[in-house]
């Protein structure tokens, strides 16, 4: 797909880099270098009021961390997440560490199935070790070999449709039946825990249950680079080994350490972010735009303009989130700061 302004004034360009995932900046900039600045980037569903977490001690980063403080910082997650055994979560280096190795400490996997519309990585990851993926857009509908990996993303991104605990309890059992496994990555459930299944994952009545947080999206902390992993203690084990004795660093603990001992400080971010939520839906509407999805973190709208708004945005100095698989689509995140709410609104509020 190649889009140019209504004016002409933009060179053309092809958005294939903007619909892998959100950022691409440094891409945004090279085609508008005379946009406003500071960039606003909404294209990436993370909290813009991150958690104020401390930096890790001078002494701490000097050196390696030792394993007691990934303990303490698994604990608190656990904790946070509702997971009564520590050797059932694990640590890492955001989320997207182990969508990328999960393929090889699998076993006997013959196939892959991805609830989709989601994250391309999932499919990629598979892909790239020669796995077939088929694509199902429900999880009941995921037809199943022996050995089957299913992975959905709940709340899903970009269209924030919530598969309730119950019926992905019933998939775990079916998909257990043929000896595969249920892959859930719940970015954005810290926004919204009540859909979450981490509780259970990995415990001997949920073996095949393998959930998937990040950090980085809630805490508005992506920089940081830490995730979880929730599942079996044995695949937890396969995992820890995998990654070796030094998975995150100092200031990811620091971080996640205070963020998850802190729950007034995310009651009190749910509310918020809902509100902006509600407040960036109206804009949108006001705007020509239908809101067809979305969670507390992103909207999801869909205009016959999409094409041409990207563009208008991209002048603006305004990434949003294009997607391949429908360009009538357009994925916000939430502005940071009065500026920026003002500045998303007059370029909406012109002609594309």
């Amino acid at each position: 797909m190649r889009s140019v302004d209504s004016t002409g004034g933009l060179a053309q360009f092809a958005p294939a880099p903007f619909t892998q995932h959100g950022g691409r900046l440094t891409d945004a900039r090279s085609l508008c270098p005379d946009a406003p600045k500071p960039w606003i980037d909404l294209s990436t569903a993370i909290n813009p009021n991150p958690y104020p977490a401390p930096r890790a001690s001078a002494q701490a980063r000097a050196r390696l961390p030792e394993f007691q403080e990934l303990q303490k910082l698994e604990a608190a997650a656990a904790r946070a997440f509702g997971v009564d055994n520590p050797e059932r979560i694990l640590a890492t280096a955001g989320s997207e560490t182990v969508v990328r190795l999960l393929p090889h400490v699998l076993p006997s996997v013959t196939e892959a199935k991805i609830v989709w519309p989601t994250y391309t990585s999932h499919t990629d990851s598979w892909q790239r070790l020669g796995v077939p993926v088929g694509r199902v857009y429900s999880i009941e509908r995921a037809s199943l070999a022996p050995g089957t990996v299913v992975t959905l993303v709940n709340p899903n991104s970009p269209d924030g449709s919530i598969t309730p605990r119950e019926q992905l309890l019933e998939a775990h059992d079916r998909i257990a039946a043929h000896d595969g496994y249920l892959v859930i990555d719940e970015a954005f459930a810290d926004a919204d825990p009540s859909c979450s299944v981490a509780d259970l994952a990995g415990t001997e009545r949920y073996p095949r249950i393998i959930v998937l947080r990040s950090f980085g999206k809630f805490y508005g902390l992506a920089g940081v680079r830490l995730g979880f992993t929730i599942a079996a203690p044995a695949l937890i084990a396969r995992i820890r080994a995998a990654l070796g004795d030094w998975p995150v660093a100092a200031d990811a603990i620091a971080a996640g350490l205070a963020a998850y001992t802190d729950p007034l400080w995310a009651e009190r971010t749910r509310v918020r972010l809902r509100s902006a939520a509600r407040k960036l839906d109206a804009l949108l509407i006001r705007s020509g735009f239908d809101i067809v999805g979305g969670a507390s973190l992103f909207r999801l709208a869909r205009s016959e303009l999409a094409p041409a708004r990207f563009n208008q945005l991209l002048r603006a100095g305004i990434l949003a989130r294009p997607f391949n698989h429908d360009i009538k689509l357009l994925r916000f995140g939430l502005p940071h700061g009065d500026a920026a709410w003002r500045r998303l609104r007059d370029t909406l509020r012109a002609r594309p």
